[in-house]
């Protein structure tokens, strides 16, 4: 499991951060499982569209590519 991200920087709101931008990944995520949606990440270095589990709350395995209209 990863460990909860640390801030180095002096300034108290700075601390808070981490934290808070755990908390917004984990807020995305459930809105994205309720409304049947992807979350955008970056994971080793490509954007990505990461689908989320209904069972489990986790990413799912991501659908197979498709085309898209006007792309």
């Amino acid at each position: 499991m990863n460990r909860a991200p640390v801030s180095k920087l002096p300034d108290a709101d700075m601390q808070a951060a981490p934290a808070a931008l755990v908390r917004a990944s984990q807020q995305a995520r459930e809105l994205a499982r309720r409304t049947h949606t992807g979350v955008v990440i970056t994971r080793e270095g490509k954007v990505v569209e990461e689908r989320v589990d209904d069972a489990s709350h986790i990413p799912a395995t991501p659908p197979p590519e498709r085309s898209r209209p006007g792309r």
